[in-house]
């Protein structure tokens, strides 16, 4: 793999693709309708899907995509791959709430080796550079040349006094009794591949998730945390999260800095 292209192709996709969502979602209106799975899907996901996976199809023809939007057509398991959330946190969109993001990444041997995770109403943008490195780049943003970046790191956690990020849409009781579990120093929502990115920044120190969530959800944000050092590990035993899973569905899983000592399900 030609990873300074796969980086520069990625970038210039996420921003295209961002332009569009932002065309939709400051327009007066827009349509929601409902998928199978009982999901929303607006115009933005699929006019960013399209961008997308044509931009991608275009440049590495030869490598296996999966998309959330083309979800049902796809057959074959593999464990590299490209995997594409073009409006990942539908119901932010929705809801006009701005924490969405779109998240391209690419997965190698079942690892989420490379990614990026843009999030156009919040003009940030995580990315992990050609040798895997997680970078923040500050905008304005301009799709031939990458501005101003500054390296991420996980933070050295204080185990006394942990940060914690958790969903906006998704928590539950499950998820406040794991917490509970942990010496909370403070707690922060955000939605969609953002909380990633929280703790691949060092604003937060773990970000548990007790619920449902396919790969496409997590393979940018879990790509981005690992190049900062962090860590995205099964919740039931602590493994290492694997991709090119039957049907691509997680489990439930921990993102953290590996300086937090987690406790038991």
């Amino acid at each position: 793999m030609d990873h300074a292209k796969l980086v520069n192709v990625m970038r210039r996709l996420a921003l295209e693709a961002g332009d569009r969502i932002m065309e939709i979602y400051e327009a007066s209106d827009f349509e929601v309708k409902v998928k199978s799975d009982q999901s929303p899907v607006t115009a933005a996901d699929e006019a960013a899907d399209a961008i997308i996976s044509a931009g991608l199809r275009q440049a590495f023809p030869d490598l296996p995509l999966v998309t959330e939007e083309q979800a049902e057509s796809h057959g074959q398991k593999a464990d590299t791959f490209l995997i594409v959330d073009p409006l990942d946190g539908t119901k932010e969109f929705i809801h006009r709430r701005g924490d969405f993001t779109v998240n391209i990444a690419y997965v190698e041997n079942g690892e989420p080796v490379r990614g990026i995770v843009y999030a156009p109403a919040k003009g940030r943008m995580f990315f992990t550079d050609e040798v895997g490195h997680a970078k923040e780049e500050t905008g304005p943003f301009d799709k031939k040349q990458v501005g101003m970046l500054t390296a991420l790191r996980v933070a050295q956690s204080d185990n006394g006094a942990l940060m914690v990020v958790a969903s906006k849409s998704h928590r539950d009781q499950a998820t406040d009794d794991y917490i509970a579990k942990y010496a909370v120093k403070d707690m922060k929502s955000a939605g969609s591949s953002l909380k990633f990115c929280l703790v691949a920044t060092g604003e937060a120190d773990i970000y548990p998730r007790l619920g449902r969530t396919m790969e496409w959800d997590t393979a940018a944000g879990h790509a981005v945390l690992r190049g900062a050092g962090g860590k995205v590990v099964r919740f039931d035993d602590h493994t290492p999260l694997r991709y090119g899973k039957e049907g691509f569905a997680n489990p439930f899983f921990i993102a953290h800095a590996p300086s937090v000592d987690l406790k038991e399900a």
